[in-house]
Formats: structure tokens, sequence, C-alpha cells
């Protein structure tokens, strides 16, 4: 099984009226709901437009906390589900479920790296 993240920018979202919106949740439910039942769910969620936002850096060698996104850039995470599956072809079929009968929008798909085992 590998681990793939599926998300959207917020950015690719479109202007949409409230009511739009309201219908969409129950679609994004039962998305969400049918990967639980499949046992591929890993973790799914949007993110806040207007809550904090802020950079932890180090690389200076001191710690600089920093207010709003480290890159400027239009276009910032909006949110994501992370599905654990067996291949490539399942990852494309859970995130066109998601792009078509949830959100309504574009959904990229990243497969995680495979976690290393640290030796002592």
């Amino acid at each position: 099984m590998a681990e793939y993240l599926v998300y959207f920018n917020q950015q690719w979202v479109g202007d949409h009226t409230e009511e739009w919106f309201r219908e969409r949740g129950p679609l994004a439910r039962a998305a969400v709901d049918e990967i639980k039942a499949v046992g591929a769910f890993v973790f799914a969620g949007g993110l806040e437009e207007d809550g904090p936002v802020f950079t932890a850096d180090a690389t200076s060698g001191a710690m600089v906390f920093t207010d709003g996104p480290y890159v400027e850039s239009k276009e910032f995470l909006g949110g994501l589900t992370i599905v654990d599956v067996p291949d490539e072809a399942t990852a494309r079929m859970w995130a066109g479920r998601i792009a078509a009968e949830a959100c309504g929008w574009p959904q990229e798909v990243r497969r995680f790296k495979p976690p290393r085992v640290l030796q002592g």
C-alpha cells in the first residue's frame, strides 16, 4: 500500500454561492465515507482561509517565526485528503471521485515517499 495526497489550491475553487457550497458538503462527506468504508482513509480536511498562517525557519541558526505564507504567491492550499491505496490507479479513481462528485474543482495528487526505517 502507498499513501497519496489528494489536494487543491483554494484558487481552483472558483466563485460560487453559499447555497452551492452547502449542497457540496454532503457530497464531500459521502466521498470521505466511501473512502473510509473501503479502509483507504488516512485523513481529510479543509484549511481555514482566514486562520493563522505563519512560517517557522531555522536556516539562519536561530528560530524565526513569520506571519503569512513563506512564498509570495496568490495560490494556497485549500484542503486535502490522504488515502492509503494499493496503486496509482486507485489513487486516480479517488481523486476523480473527489473532483467530480464531491468538490467540483480540480484535485492534484502526489505520492508520499515510502517511510525510511532508521537504524540505530
